[in-house]
């Protein structure tokens, strides 16, 4: 039986390769601060910077993948991007974005959702 941490780390390189495929750059995986854990940060070719959560969810008896992203969790994924800005000083003239890549039980056809949510009013 493959275990839950296994399932997540197959997710986010699945969703990685997609991104990439999609024309993005991988700049950092499981970046983690005290404030929690950003999946992967991207960058896009017009230099955005694209915070992305991957969900991949076997059972949707009590929420689906997209449905787990709660706006708690979505506030400690910006709280979290703010101080990768600040340890990141690079990055902090570009564009900001927050997407989700879900998975179905297969793990196959990602489901990509740019601006999945927005925290403009956070910066």
């Amino acid at each position: 039986m493959t275990s839950t941490l296994t399932k997540g780390q197959t997710s986010e390189s699945l969703a990685a390769t997609y991104l990439v495929q999609q024309g993005l750059t991988c700049i950092q995986r499981n970046f983690r601060c005290k404030q929690g854990e950003i999946d992967l940060i991207c960058l896009t070719a017009d230099q955005t910077l694209v915070f992305v959560e991957v969900r991949s969810r076997s059972r949707t008896r009590y929420a689906s993948a997209a449905e787990s992203i709660t706006p708690l969790k979505q506030q400690r994924i910006i709280q979290c991007s703010r101080y990768f800005l600040l340890t990141h000083p690079q990055y902090q003239h570009c564009n900001l974005r927050f997407d989700v890549v879900l998975f179905d039980t297969n793990h196959q056809s990602p489901q990509w959702i740019c601006s999945a949510f927005d925290a403009s009013s956070a910066y």
